[in-house]
């Protein structure tokens, strides 16, 4: 049985493995969290404002490299894919080193990956573009996995609200990233680099202080400094650490199973309607600037409501967020598949999706981090990650050819069918504990 993050008989060092420590007593870890999340914070907003400056025009910037809209969902699909493919080394990393030295690293790939978009841009290479979003979309996999860092030594009664105010920041930079990408193109004339990339050009420069914010603030590392008080009783031992025992734990919890479920089908619906709502709206004459509003309002609900999404999860339960989850996609889904041209409708529609991501993910996150074990949970958050994003990369490339082939109202259904396993799984957990 090992300690929780309050236990009573534990120093844990402040730095990493060789590295000089300093104890951490539990009378100290209120304050500790707190600073912790503070540096998270920082962190999320930056990051987010990076990937939302970025993302705003990626499908508009990808067909217009490629010269086709079939093509246009895969800008969506590279990053995500990056997102992925930087998930499991991530947490490995992070397992053996903790989320300081991972989130620096992912960050750092990320500005490289906007730089790479850019040149891609400038030289009108669409393969050269598509290498660049998979380096972006580290900072994708950075984001995601600061929500686990705040979890590492939140109180188990508070960890979806912990998770929640993480996740929440990002709201300042993503709200914001959408509404600058116009400035940023403007920025870039003159320079030879297309007013699409402009976005990238100044992604590329937020990663790099994301980066050094981690590197000078992160200090102790949360997940480094909740081993060390679990690794104080019996069973904290370092074998159970492994990807493979990480897959192990959510083969052994039903539980587990349900949170996987849940934030690769909510992440997935979401990207897959998400990527394809600019291209949408520009079939209905809207402007850059439009869509940045849409993406803006989007983007509010996807943040700025997790803290009342980590409340409703920590008092009415995981599995009755997850209910709400499906409830909201499934109607945000309907209201944006039947917009049509009014802009207007489709962007409530988008509201009310990133409302249902929301709810999905902090509800999800929170009961993956319920249902394994400390010493298991870095490489089974590493594994959420690299399942959601998979999903998510093969829903941005089908929903580029369904828009494509079928329109935007098809994919709306579509996507909405994806919920139907996670509902299935959460209705059938609620009949067992009844």
């Amino acid at each position: 049985m090992t300690h929780s993050p309050s236990a009573p008989d534990a120093t844990v060092p402040d730095e990493i493995p060789g590295g000089t420590t300093a104890p951490v007593t539990p009378a100290e870890l209120p304050a500790l969290r707190r600073r912790v999340q503070a540096a998270l914070i920082a962190t999320q907003i930056l990051g987010g404002l990076g990937i939302a400056i970025g993302f705003a025009l990626a499908a508009v910037l990808a067909r217009d490299v490629s010269g086709t809209e079939a093509l246009s969902g895969l800008a969506s699909t590279a990053s995500v894919a990056g997102s992925a493919l930087v998930a499991m080394p991530l947490a490995t990393l992070m397992a053996s080193r903790g989320r300081r030295t991972g989130l620096l690293l992912a960050y750092l790939v990320a500005a490289v990956g906007a730089g790479v978009v850019v040149l891609g841009a400038v030289v009108d290479s669409f393969p050269v573009l598509l290498v660049g979003l998979v380096g972006f979309g580290a900072g994708s996999s950075a984001n995601l996995a600061a929500r686990f860092a705040a979890a590492d030594l939140a109180e188990p009664d508070r960890r979806a609200r912990a998770i929640s105010t993480v996740v929440w920041a990002t709201t300042i930079g993503a709200v914001l990233g959408p509404n600058v990408a116009a400035p940023a193109g403007k920025s870039v004339a003159g320079l030879g680099i297309p007013a699409t990339a402009g976005p990238f050009v100044w992604a590329a420069g937020v990663f790099v202080l994301a980066a050094a914010v981690v590197a000078v603030l992160l200090r102790p590392d949360p997940l480094l400094t909740a081993r060390a008080l679990a690794d104080s009783g019996p069973g904290g031992a370092a074998e159970g650490r492994s990807l493979r025992a990480g897959m192990d734990a959510v083969r052994k919890s039903p539980r587990a199973r349900l949170a996987l479920v849940t934030i690769a089908g909510s992440h997935t619906a979401m990207v897959s309607i998400m990527s394809m709502t600019p291209v949408a709206l520009t079939h209905h004459g809207a402007d850059i600037q439009l869509i940045g509003l849409v993406i803006s309002g989007h983007i509010t609900g996807m943040y700025a409501f997790s803290p009342l999404m980590g409340w409703l999860s920590d008092r009415l339960g995981r599995l009755a967020v997850i209910g709400l989850a499906v409830g909201l996609i499934g109607t945000a889904a309907l209201v944006a598949g039947t917009a049509g041209a009014s802009h207007g409708r489709t962007a409530l529609g988008l509201f009310i999706l990133g409302l249902g991501w929301s709810a999905g993910l902090v509800s999800g996150s929170a009961l993956l981090t319920d249902s394994v074990p400390q010493a298991a949970r870095a490489a089974v958050q590493g594994l959420s990650d690299f399942v959601m994003n998979t999903a998510a990369g093969v829903g941005g490339l089908m929903a580029g050819l369904i828009v494509s082939q079928a329109g935007y109202g098809p994919l709306n259904a579509i996507a909405a069918c994806l919920l139907l396993p996670m509902a299935a799984l959460a209705l059938r957990g609620a009949v067992r504990r009844a």
